[in-house]
């Protein structure tokens, strides 16, 4: 097992699964400067580590994400200038921000998300970046930037969430601010399964191991697919299918597959380098 501890972003590797806690202490880490770009570069790291065959994405302590720092926000220049607080955060967001939840959404290994406690504000986007979700049975989500800040959702939630929720509740989350538990996340399809509190970094590890063994660029394979299904008309989706089947079935995965079917054994896939 190797460890390694930035700043704010502890990571440590088992067998092929890479696992990243957020720990910036006490603050119950916040998505700071720091945080973002700390995860930047790890992230920039494991991508191209063909060692690595899914990423682990967690929390210190009793809370995910907290999202901004909103204590770090009190000096700058006068509204409108240059330095203001608004003009600041939102070089942020395109810098670090934004990169960030376009990184963890073209990652070449599957993400799996360990949801140890609260997930607010840019902590929903954070969470709802990876590919699985799982939630501790105390986890939830908060969504307090509209009715306590009168600000918009930002890192991507109020695409996630419309997406995966319908325009209905996710209006209805982004403009009361109210807790939505884990349970009834998963129920609404938000979340892929809730487990005990305890139980689960455990889990999320059962589920990255599963994923490391698929074919290499299986995550981006299928986030494309679904990605479009969203907005194909049938016909397109159809084509888009047919087109990846051409390249995917000509390849070595394939072939495998279809040795291992004929032998009644697990496929052996080409797992080591990211797709």
């Amino acid at each position: 097992m190797e460890q390694q501890t930035q700043t704010t972003v502890s990571r440590r590797h088992e067998g092929r699964i890479c696992v990243l806690t957020l720990c910036t202490g006490p603050k119950a880490n916040p998505l700071t400067i720091a945080v973002q770009r700390d995860l930047l570069a790890i992230l920039g790291e494991v991508s191209g580590d063909p060692s690595v065959g899914a990423l682990v994405l967690t929390g210190a302590g009793r809370t995910f994400c907290t999202g901004a720092d909103l204590s770090s926000m009190g000096e700058a220049g006068p509204p409108g200038s240059p330095t203001s607080v608004g003009n600041t955060t939102g070089d942020v967001m395109r810098e670090l921000t934004n990169p960030l939840v376009l990184k963890l959404r073209d990652f070449p290994v599957p993400v799996v998300i360990a949801l140890n406690g609260a997930a607010a504000g840019a902590g929903v986007g954070l969470a709802l970046s990876g590919d699985f979700l799982l939630a501790g049975s105390s986890a939830f989500f908060y969504l307090p930037f509209m009715p306590n800040l009168g600000i918009v959702p930002d890192m991507g939630s109020s695409w996630f969430l419309t997406r995966q929720l319908g325009v209905a509740r996710a209006t209805a989350l982004m403009l009361l601010g109210e807790r939505l538990p884990a349970e009834q996340a998963r129920q609404w399809g938000l979340v892929h399964a809730v487990v005990p509190d305890g139980e689960l970094l455990a889990q999320a590890m059962m589920l990255a191991a599963r994923l490391a063994a698929l074919p290499a660029g299986a995550a981006r394979e299928i986030r494309a697919l679904v990605d479009a299904a969203l907005s194909n008309t049938l016909p397109a989706q159809l084509d888009l299918e047919a087109a990846r089947q051409r390249v995917l079935i000509d390849g070595p995965d394939f072939a495998e597959g279809v040795r291992a079917f004929i032998g009644k054994r697990p496929p052996l896939f080409t797992v080591g380098a990211p797709g």
